[in-house]
């Protein structure tokens, strides 16, 4: 096994681990909204993805997450939006990234999507 392939498996143990370890809310039963969410800033090549991915997984969230070409991460989530709020806010809190700007739009839901997926 390569060196980038150690690399990458260790930080995916590492993000794994801290999102299975973050405090995570009690969150209300509420209605399904689906939002659009640019994230801008130092996301990339910071496991940036893998980590919404773990996340909303954790939320019981669906939906997506990518990197775009000009160097934001672009995701289209579906969930409540307490969670949904949740997800953002602690992306905006890493440490390892550098979160300078959140876009978000309302889209309609999607009512047959049932996983959160990266998409490469």
């Amino acid at each position: 096994m390569g060196l980038k392939k150690i690399i990458d498996k260790l930080k995916k143990k590492y993000i794994s681990n801290k999102v299975a370890w973050a405090d995570v809310p009690e969150f209300s039963p509420s209605n399904l909204v689906r939002k659009r969410i640019i994230f801008s800033g130092r996301v990339q090549n910071v496991g940036f993805r893998y980590e919404v991915f773990n996340m909303a997984n954790r939320l019981e969230l669906t939906g997506w997450v990518k990197n775009l070409a000009d160097g934001n991460v672009e995701s289209e989530i579906q969930g409540t939006e307490e969670k949904i709020l949740f997800l953002t806010e602690h992306m905006k809190s890493l440490k390892r990234a550098q979160v300078e700007d959140v876009t978000i739009e309302d889209l309609e839901v999607i009512e047959t999507e049932d996983k959160f997926e990266i998409i490469l």
